[in-house]
């Protein structure tokens, strides 16, 4: 159990900060599509791929102190920052996290908007399905985002890069 939070921890240590739930939930998908072992269960949901599992275990960590949660106020919504904690690093510190190198992948993935994340991981999340049924898939579960052929292409491309990088 506490191996899944440690996993978390590790990838906080990296990212040093993370804004917004959705990014977060998106960049856990997409590592783990990239074989990196995070072992939470995801579904497909109004936002792409979500795991309730992370949300508690995020939420978990929060309470025990070893991740802060701060809530920015916008002017219709509230962004949250994520970032690991001393007590959270101290506690890091007395595990063995069996992870592959992933900071490479975590700073590239920040670098994302949360939109192209959503697309990114809703094209991993299907997957199985040959390209040209991807694209439609796309459109059909997320018909208000109108993702452009130049952003599916981007998100195959940005697909590719980043498996690459996972199989090095």
């Amino acid at each position: 159990m506490l191996d899944n939070h440690a996993k978390l921890l590790y990838f906080f240590s990296k990212a040093k900060q993370v804004t917004g739930r959705k990014k977060l939930q998106k960049m856990i998908y997409i590592l783990q599509q990239c074989r990196v072992p995070f072992e939470e269960k995801y579904q497909f949901h109004f936002y792409g791929p979500y795991s309730e599992e992370l949300t508690l275990r995020v939420e978990e960590l929060c309470n025990l102190n070893f991740l802060n949660e701060e809530k920015e106020e916008k002017s219709n919504y509230h962004q949250y920052h994520y970032s690991i904690t001393e007590d959270g690093a101290t506690f890091l510190n007395q595990f063995e996290v069996n992870i592959p190198e992933i900071e490479d992948r975590i700073n590239v993935l920040q670098d994302c908007s949360a939109r192209f994340l959503e697309l990114v991981s809703t094209v991993l999340y299907f997957s199985y399905l040959p390209r040209e049924e991807i694209i439609d898939k796309v459109h059909t579960v997320k018909p208000k985002l109108k993702y452009t052929d130049e952003e599916m292409n981007e998100a195959f491309q940005f697909i590719d890069e980043l498996q690459d990088k996972s199989s090095h």
